[in-house]
Formats: C-alpha cells, sequence, structure tokens
C-alpha cells in the first residue's frame, strides 16, 4: 500500500501548486519506508543528513572569503567523517577478527547491526560534497538536501544519483502534473523489476544457496551449477531493483539514471563495468580515479590506479577477503585488457564474450562465497579436481566414457532439482538475445502489453511471501 498513497498524496499536493508540502511529504514518506524494518536505523540516517548538510554548507560559506587551504580542510574533514562512519558500522569487526588473527589477540567484537542502505547514501553524499568542493552545486535548503538523499525508490540500493541530476526534476514544471505514459512506464518497468525478483532471481537463489551454504562435495556439473545459478540470480535481483526504482520515480515524473544495460552481453572486462552497476562504475571513475591521476600519468602508474579503484570497489561490497579478492580479480582483469589493447590484436567476439563471461562467472564465486573454503569447494568441482561425474541417463549414449568418468542418478548429481540445468538455459537466452528493459522503454506504448504487465505485478505481489530479501541490501 505504500507507493500508491505516496504517490497519490504526492501528485495531489504538486496538482494544487503545493510544492514545497509535496517535498516534506516525500521526505516524511522515505523515511516512513527507510525505517519501517528497523526504527532505530532511523537515527543513523538523519544524522548522517545534518551531518553533511553542516559539512555542506560550511563549504559553501566559505566559498568566497576564506582561503583554499581552509577550504580544503572543511571538504577533506566532511569525507573523512563519511568514511569514519561507514567504516565503523561495516568494517568494525571485520578489523577487529583480522587484529585478533594477527595480534593473537582477544578482542572484543561489537555486534553490530548494519544499518540498511549505509553504503549507498555514504557514497551519495560523498559525490554531493565533492561537486560542492569543486563548485558544480549551488546553494539550497535542508529540504532539498534531505529529499535528495532520502528518496525512497534509490535509498536503498541504488543508482547512485548526483545533485546535478535529481533536484533539478523537483523543480522543473513538467514534474508538476500528473503525466498518465509516466505513471504507465513507470508501473510497466515496477512489474518487470518484480518480476525478475521474485519469478527468477529467487527460484536461481534456491539452488544457489543450496550448494553454497552446504559443506558438501560439488561434482563438476553441481558445481557449474551452483555458479551460473549465482550469476544469474545476483544479476536478475539487482537488475529487478534497479528496474523497480526507476519505475517508482518515474511515477513521480523523476527520471533516474540507467543502472543496467546487457551486462553478460559484454565481450571485454572494460565493456562489463559500462554495463553493469553504471553509477558506482561512473563514481569509481570520477571521485577515485581521476582524482588518482587518471589516464593522465605514466602506464605503470595508471595501471596501479586501476587496481586500488577495483580494490576499493570490492571492498564497498562487503567487509570479507573474498570481496577484496574479487576486486583483485577484477583490477588484475582490467590492467590485463588494457596491455592488451596496447597489442592491437583483436579476439573473435565469440572467443571474448567466452572469456569475458567465464572470467565474470569464476569471480562471483568469490563475491558469493561467505569463506575462503566455501569458495575454494565450488572452484574445485568447477574445475574437475572434484572429479566428473555425468548422469546415468546419458551412459547409454556417451558408452566410450565409461570407465574413465563416473555415472550417478540425477538426484545425486544435483540434489535439488533437475530443471536448473533448463532455468540456466533459459537465462542464457533471454540476457543474450532479448532486449533489455532499457530497449523495452524506448518506444513504449500504454497498450495491450501494459495491461499483461499489471497483471503480473499483481501475480508477483500475491506470490510475495516466497521472496527473499534482495542481495544488494547487504552493501
Amino acid at each position: 500500500m505504500f507507493l500508491p498513497v505516496t504517490l497519490v498524496v504526492y501528485l495531489s499536493l504538486v496538482k494544487y501548486g503545493l510544492i514545497q508540502a509535496s517535498k516534506v511529504w516525500l521526505v516524511l514518506a522515505s523515511l516512513f519506508f527507510y525505517g519501517w524494518p528497523y526504527p532505530a536505523h532511523l537515527y543513523l540516517l538523519l544524522s548522517s543528513v545534518l551531518l553533511n548538510f553542516l559539512m555542506w554548507s560550511a563549504l559553501l560559506k566559505l566559498d568566497s572569503d576564506v582561503s583554499t587551504a581552509k577550504r580544503r580542510t572543511v571538504f577533506v574533514l566532511g569525507i573523512v567523517s563519511n568514511i569514519a562512519l561507514l567504516g565503523y558500522f561495516k568494517y568494525a569487526d571485520f578489523f577487529i577478527i583480522n587484529v585478533n588473527h594477527l595480534f593473537r589477540a582477544h578482542y572484543s567484537l561489537l555486534d553490530l547491526v548494519f544499518p540498511l542502505a549505509i553504503s549507498f547514501f555514504t557514497f551519495n553524499q560523498i559525490a554531493y560534497l565533492t561537486d560542492t568542493y569543486r563548485g558544480k552545486v549551488g546553494r539550497t535548503g535542508f529540504l532539498n538536501y534531505s529529499l535528495f538523499v532520502t528518496f525512497f525508490p534509490y535509498l536503498l540500493s541504488g543508482p547512485i544519483v548526483r545533485h546535478a541530476e535529481l533536484m533539478p526534476q523537483f523543480e522543473s514544471v513538467q514534474s508538476r502534473s500528473v503525466n498518465y505514459k509516466n505513471l504507465s512506464l513507470g508501473l510497466f518497468l515496477l512489474s518487470i523489476g518484480l518480476f525478475k525478483k521474485v519469478f527468477i532471481a529467487d527460484e536461481f537463489a534456491q539452488w544457489a544457496t543450496a550448494a553454497f551454504d552446504t559443506p558438501m562435495r560439488l561434482n563438476f556439473l553441481l558445481a557449474w551449477a551452483a555458479s551460473l545459478a549465482y550469476t544469474f540470480q545476483i544479476y536478475f535481483d539487482f537488475s529487478g531493483y534497479t528496474d523497480m526504482a526507476i519505475g517508482a520515480a518515474l511515477m513521480f515524473n523523476i527520471k533516474l539514471p540507467i543502472n543496467f544495460n546487457s551486462p553478460y552481453k559484454a565481450l571485454d572486462i572494460q565493456d562489463f563495468w559500462r554495463r553493469w552497476h553504471i553509477t558506482l562504475s561512473r563514481f569509481l571513475r570520477d571521485y577515485i580515479y581521476i582524482p588518482l591521476g587518471g589516464n593522465r600519468v605514466r602506464e605503470g602508474h595508471l595501471l596501479m590506479n586501476l587496481m586500488i579503484t577495483f580494490l576499493i570497489g570490492g571492498i564497498w561490497h562487503g567487509a570479507g577477503w573474498t570481496f577484496v579478492f574479487w576486486g583483485f580479480l577484477h583490477g588484475l582483469a582490467t590492467v590485463i585488457h588494457r596491455l592488451w589493447k596496447m597489442t592491437n590484436m583483436k579476439l573473435p567476439k565469440v572467443i571474448a564474450w567466452v572469456l569475458t563471461f567465464g572470467f565474470v562467472n569464476v569471480a562471483w564465486v568469490f563475491f558469493r562465497a561467505r569463506t575462503w573454503g566455501d569458495a575454494m569447494r565450488v572452484l574445485s568441482g568447477m574445475f574437475g579436481l572434484n572429479g566428473l561425474t555425468l548422469p546415468e541417463e546419458w551412459s547409454s549414449k556417451l558408452t566410450f566414457l565409461k570407465g574413465a568418468i563416473l555415472f550417478s542418478p540425477w538426484k545425486r548429481i544435483m540434489p535439488e532439482s533437475r530443471d536448473a540445468y533448463l532455468w540456466i538455459l533459459c537465462a542464457f537466452v533471454a540476457c543474450l538475445l532479448f532486449k533489455n528493459s532499457n530497449q523495452m522503454t524506448e518506444r513504449f506504448k500504454p497498450d495491450w502489453r501494459l495491461i499483461i504487465a499489471a497483471i503480473g505485478l499483481v501475480y508477483s505481489v500475491l506470490h510475495m511471501f516466497r521472496a527473499q530479501e534482495f542481495f544488494y541490501f547487504n552493501f
């Protein structure tokens, strides 16, 4: 009921010209949305908003009549404050665990409850402070700033937005009317996103969880099914959330930036990061990679900057060495890709795709695994170190392999369901051959497809009792 109630009240307020009241309503609704599962987290969000607003205000006051050194001091203080807040809640226990292990100490863990969305609203505000320091943000009030940070469609898991992309839209005349095209298109995207989550991502989650989280040896087929199941789970989970966020925002006449563009069609790792979580890639490029020197430095320094950027991207996702290693792998792949480009040689598209997708799939194993041991267990199966086992039903057609390969019943090879392989095949077809949601919206018309989408939305809502948490809520 939250979305329709919030939308009707907001559109009613803007229709009668109560613009400030509509903003107040959106802020209050967004705070309710955020605080519903864990009301105590509201204090952290509000404290972060207030602290950053004060830092931002100080930067603006120091703009014209104070030395550059003092402005830089305020700016650095603001960035450090945000990182400290994020570090305390997200990485304190990780730090304590490593100190205990390294020095054989016995410091007690803090066991802090991880606040929802802290990584996302912290990055949004770091970008806001940085743009202000660079002179790209003008004066605004506390209400507008609060709306920028808390707007509920992107608050929990992005996209990571910038002030210049969002706030002018709230001030424009076009946003102050009922736009039926935006309403229908928003409903269409919301329906697609929810369907991706409830019927596709959560189905893959069952198989991925069964394989990753159970202490069992994985045979070749089961290990590959597990890794591919997770590869498609995280894609449909996060792209589904993004579709829902963009669709919900569009109902309020707000256009959020595209965050996914068929990343599994990428032919190299650089292309992958131009398509996957686009707003995070943009943030890492503009606020980390370029300030480190970007492409303006010598080649060796440039390669080091790439690695640092991806290591930060890895640790941003989670407090664990598996996340750091995942970032390292992507940094290493990007470095190798850049060196390869210097040779001016090109791979055939099929081989380029296989190498790119294969690497991304293997790297996801470290992203998903809870421990190094879990990652090694899955990878051992994927690379045949646990032996190659094929279904008993195939033995009659592969008689020449008898004696070299073990044949077993399907239930032993794939304990959860043999349907996983069919789902994986369908996911490949959907990701590689179908139009993505961005392309669907280009020529969208509120015709019979909207009726089907509405039916799908209702059906998805009725089946949300089986839905799992959005995976990116963990970050």
